[in-house]
């Protein structure tokens, strides 16, 4: 089948209509090089559960979809971003996927899945291919970094060298203007504490579309549920 069917008016111009075999081409590529993963795959809106959940819980819910939805008027903005930080457990990950995959299936738009600890970890291992990663980290439409800056035993996990790669990857997309979705146990102060340039920006990036979850584990982890 033609990628492209040419339709002819009046022998004067041609409109040319994308067949639907080659969006579903592009969105099958945009999956396997997004690095999610299959089970991350399954992760939408539609299963994420608020039923007798906080109030906060419904808040991450509800700005993740508002931030899907006001996407195409705010990419181009410097707060074009989102961030959900704070209590693990909380379903983050979860709707920061849902919004990619949902840019994915339903928009086209190419993102990458770049999980903190592990990806840095494979970039200290394959050092030869450092500067392909970084380059893609800077310059697909929409970069999902999770798990930012992950502690261990309470402690963020923040090297000179880790630092110095993300600023890179997050100053280039400020000054650019290309988002990024951002999940955390850390908040925007504790950030600052590690290293104010990078927090900054990415405070600015994600003013409008951020959410803040703090309260009682037993509570807001539903990993904890029955306990």
């Amino acid at each position: 089948m033609d990628d492209e069917l040419g339709i002819t008016f009046d022998n004067t111009y041609e409109v040319w209509v994308e067949c639907s075999c080659t969006k579903t081409r592009k969105i099958n590529n945009l999956i396997k090089s997004s690095e999610i993963t299959d089970s991350f795959k399954q992760m939408g809106f539609g299963n994420f559960d608020v039923e007798g959940k906080e109030q906060v819980i419904i808040d991450s819910r509800d700005c993740a979809m508002e931030y899907f939805t006001n996407y195409e008027s705010i990419k181009k903005t410097r707060k074009n971003s989102i961030a959900l930080l704070g209590q693990p457990g909380a379903g983050k990950t979860h709707l920061l996927t849902a919004i990619a995959n949902n840019f994915i299936q339903k928009k086209v738009i190419p993102v990458l899945y770049f999980p903190y600890v592990e990806g840095f970890n494979e970039l200290r291992a394959d050092l030869k291919n450092i500067e392909v990663m970084l380059h893609r980290m800077k310059e697909v439409e929409v970069l999902f970094i999770d798990d930012l800056f992950k502690p261990v035993k309470g402690i963020p996990q923040a090297t000179e060298w880790q630092l110095s790669q993300l600023f890179s990857v997050i100053n280039y997309r400020y000054l650019n203007h290309k988002p990024i979705m951002i999940s955390s146990e850390l908040d925007i102060d504790r950030m600052l504490n590690l290293d104010e340039a990078l927090a900054t920006r990415i405070a600015e990036m994600c003013r409008s579309y951020m959410v803040v979850i703090k309260g009682d584990m037993k509570v807001l982890n539903h990993r904890l549920l029955g306990f």
